[in-house]
């Protein structure tokens, strides 16, 4: 979650919305990482998750992710976990809950409806605080300019 935290501080430094993810095999090396960049690319795909799929499917030469964790240091949205369980990533670490957005807890639990192919395993709150922290720190420096 550190790494995915850099990334994220890399979206929050290119005024994004700091949203930081790594994606990793069954070994724990890295395929990919990689943070929000919607506004620069303007691109409302541009997700830090669609991102580092993107990033592993050319690496791998393949879309499909399985043995793989993604860590993501705020709770994915409707499309990101759309694209986490049309490629097949085994496991979900986030950071944040996403009250507004989430997929993966807080609105929907996508990983759960039986009527969809794959079922991740998700697991939430890890590194939470500095999560949680890192964006608020964001909306509160929007706020003020």
């Amino acid at each position: 979650m550190d790494l995915a935290l850099m990334e994220a501080r890399k979206a929050f430094a290119e005024d994004e919305v700091p949203v930081g993810a790594i994606l990793v095999d069954g070994s724990g090396d890295i395929l990919a990482k990689a943070h929000n960049q919607i506004i620069g690319r303007h691109d409302p795909t541009a997700h830090a998750e669609i991102a580092v799929i993107r990033k592993a499917g050319r690496k791998m030469k393949n879309y499909r992710f399985l043995n793989t964790t993604l860590y993501v240091t705020v709770e994915p949205c409707i499309m990101c976990m759309g694209a986490i369980i049309h490629s097949r990533i085994s496991h979900v670490v986030f950071g944040a809950m996403d009250v507004k957005w989430g997929a993966a807890g807080s609105l929907y639990l996508l990983q759960e409806d039986r009527r969809l192919n794959h079922h991740p395993i998700v697991s939430g709150g890890v590194s939470e605080n500095a999560c949680r922290r890192l964006m608020q720190n964001f909306f509160k420096a929007k706020r003020q300019s």
